[in-house]
């Protein structure tokens, strides 16, 4: 086999959550994870994580409980081995129910994601920092040449030292 290929596998990412009978003893307890963890890293694989949530109440009546101790397991495997893991799960009493989820699919997902995001704000935070242009300016808001400044201030009552242009005088009614 390709070892490349063999690595490609190994990094598929779980979370194994079972849940435990509530009767049983915090020792029998901490025996049963050692169990699974030690069929998953026997197998190749990798535990990363370990959480143990405590005593719950059960949404429904499972095997004739209403409580359950959950427990978490994050590991790194191939897929025959969470397959055995799953088997060993199933087989053993004390467990009355579990659930595994592959989430290295979604971890890439959200990477993908943050990666996106990160680069939005890098971009939004370069823009800040750039200067705005400068405004354009239209023929209405432009400044005036001096003549044409000339001819409005002419036009305006009271402004009689004003020089008129005269040929754009009216001509006299005689």
């Amino acid at each position: 086999m390709n070892p490349q290929k063999a690595d490609t596998r190994m990094s598929r990412t779980y979370e194994v959550m079972f849940i435990v009978r509530p009767d049983i003893e915090e020792a029998d307890l901490e025996k049963l994870i050692e169990g699974f963890s030690t069929v998953v890293t026997t197998g190749n694989g990798e535990v990363k994580q370990v959480e143990k949530l405590g005593r719950r109440r059960l949404a429904y009546v499972v095997r004739k409980f209403q409580d359950g101790q959950y427990v978490l397991l994050h590991i790194a495997a191939d897929g025959p081995l969470v397959a055995e893991l799953e088997r060993r799960l199933r087989v053993t009493e004390q467990v009355i129910k579990f659930i595994t989820v592959r989430t290295d699919e979604e971890n890439k997902r959200l990477a993908k994601v943050k990666a996106k995001r990160d680069t939005k704000v890098k971009t939004s935070t370069q823009q800040q920092n750039v200067p705005p242009p400068a405004p354009v300016q239209t023929q209405a808001e432009a400044p005036l040449s001096a003549p044409a400044a000339d001819l409005i201030k002419a036009d305006q009552p009271g402004t009689d030292d004003a020089p008129v242009d005269a040929s754009l005088a009216e001509p006299a009614i005689a």
